[in-house]
């Protein structure tokens, strides 16, 4: 399929596809008249880096889960580093609740002391 093709497939731009493309994420031959042709195989590859850049990872964590999806398993998930990159994302995940959870808890404090000490203000 032509690159118009499978950025309408995959709901993304041309534009897209070519950065993917530039980072070694997705790959396309050329036509004889230059154009970029791409095997039907290459729509989940676009749909699982687009689903793993919604949460959060970065075109480097991706690599492997592309690699697994390339070694035609069905699911980039599957492979020993993609859980590995799922592992470290969901301690990074773990980490930052624990911190908003502080966070949270010292605002709160800091406001419950606030308006407790300034009765002459309105709060909402």
């Amino acid at each position: 399929m032509l690159i118009g093709e499978l950025a309408q497939q995959a709901g993304t731009s041309t534009r897209t596809l070519r950065y993917y493309e530039q980072h070694g994420l997705v790959r396309a031959r050329r036509s004889t008249n230059g154009y970029r042709v791409y095997d039907a195989t290459e729509l989940p590859v676009v749909l699982k880096i687009r689903t793993l850049l919604e949460a959060g990872f970065d075109l480097d964590d991706i690599r492997p889960f592309v690699s697994c999806l390339r070694d035609g398993n069905s699911s980039g998930d599957v492979c020993p580093d993609s859980v590995a990159v799922l592992r470290r994302k969901l301690d990074e995940v773990d980490d930052a609740l624990v911190r908003l959870t502080a966070l949270r808890a010292q605002l709160r404090h800091r406001l419950d002391g606030a308006e407790q000490h300034s009765p002459a203000c309105e709060f909402a």
